[in-house]
Order: structure tokens, then C-alpha cells, then sequence
């Protein structure tokens, strides 16, 4: 059995994806900042049937983000599909003009730095099974960059550009796939439903087609 390991996981995309994986055989190691809350959507999971543990890492904690992986890849075993998601935080979601160094840094460390770390520490793994997924998702300001917006507009940017040059270095054994939200997940609009993306994001998973997926009408 291999695992999904999402980082960033909470009750919405995390828990839709590790569902929709867990269907699929897969266990799914649940990493975010607070080791209750993860415990409890594993507890939720597994009364659904779908293996899971809870992992406490910061993703702007490098130490803690190997940790949490290599615990995981021993607990459940070998990680086959990584998912990148991590909410961003309110500061880096500040107009241009009121964003500084200190911000501009802060959100780079969580996106692509943290990003980076957890796909290092994956990656031999995924060699030795010969096969494997790594899936970013990142909100509209990745493809776009908005001034309201100018900590994640800079960072989702680094961050796709890194994945663009891992998905043409590490084809065609391990895929690798970015999945833009240009909306608020859950918040009503049926194509922004968690379960829609963890089904997109099965699918980019099992289709290993494009590097960047958009939601949006067909």
C-alpha cells in the first residue's frame, strides 16, 4: 500500500482529497500546523475507512516538514502521491504597497521553500518505486499576480515556476501537476467544492497530462 501525503491538510481539501485517494487504496498522512486538529480529521477518516494519521509540522519549519515525511513513509508506507496545499496566511494576502521585506520573505519561505523541502524529501522514494505525483495548489494569483494580493502573487509564482521545471526534469516516471483555484474553496459555487477538486486531482494524478490544470467552465 502506498500513501497520499498532504501537506496542508484540513477539513476541506485535505480531507476531500485523502477520501478520494483512500478510495483508491491509498493511506494518506495528514500534515498541518496543529497535531489535535489532524488527529481528529485522522479519526474522522478512519471512521470512513480510509487509513490515516495526523503529522504536526509548520511548513515554514524545514526540520519538522522532513520529520513529519519521513515518519509518515515508515508509519504507512512509501509515499507515491505528494499534495502541496497549504492555506496562506492573512499577512501574505496584503496590497502591494503595504507589503515589506519581512512579508515578501515570510510568504516565499511558506510556498516555495517549504514546497522544495517536502519534494527533496520525497523524491527518493519516489525513485525507488518508480513511479509517483506531486501535486501544487495554488490560488489564481499564481497564474496572475494581484496587487491586492502581493505576498502570494510573488511566492505562488516562484513556486509554480519550480513546479513547471520539475514536471519537464522528472517525466515521465514522476508527474508533476499544478491545480489553480481561482475561487474560495467551499465557498458555494459547486466547481470550488472540495470533493470537485480531489476529483481533479485524481484525475491528474491518474492522467499524468499537462503541468497546470485551471478550474474553470469547459
Amino acid at each position: 500500500m502506498t500513501t497520499i501525503a498532504i501537506i496542508g491538510a484540513g477539513p476541506g481539501l485535505g480531507a476531500a482529497a485523502a477520501r478520494r485517494f483512500g478510495r483508491e487504496g491509498f493511506s494518506a498522512a495528514l500534515i498541518s500546523r496543529t497535531q489535535d486538529n489532524v488527529d481528529r480529521l485522522a479519526a474522522e477518516l478512519g471512521a470512513d475507512g480510509v487509513r490515516a494519521l495526523g503529522y504536526a509540522a509548520d511548513v515554514q519549519d524545514r526540520e519538522r516538514v522532513v520529520e513529519a515525511l519521513k515518519s509518515a513513509a515508515d508509519d504507512l508506507g512509501p509515499i507515491e502521491v505528494l499534495q502541496y496545499s497549504p492555506a496562506p496566511r492573512r499577512e501574505f494576502l496584503r496590497p502591494v504597497l503595504n507589503t515589506g521585506v519581512d512579508d515578501f520573505a515570510a510568504a516565499v519561505e511558506f510556498s516555495l521553500h517549504g514546497s522544495v523541502t517536502a519534494v527533496q524529501q520525497v523524491l527518493p522514494g519516489m525513485s525507488e518505486l518508480g513511479k509517483g505525483t506531486i501535486l501544487l495548489v495554488n490560488g489564481g494569483s499564481a497564474a496572475t499576480p494581484n496587487g491586492n494580493v502581493a505576498g502570494t502573487s510573488v511566492a505562488f509564482a516562484g513556486e509554480s515556476a519550480y513546479g513547471a521545471m520539475l514536471h519537464d526534469a522528472l517525466a515521465p516516471r514522476v508527474h508533476v501537476g499544478q491545480l489553480i483555484v481561482p475561487g474560495t474553496i467551499g465557498g458555494g459555487d459547486p466547481m470550488f467544492a472540495p470533493d470537485a477538486l480531489a476529483e481533479r486531482l485524481w484525475t491528474m494524478h491518474v492522467q499524468r497530462g499537462n503541468f497546470r490544470v485551471t478550474v474553470g467552465p469547459a
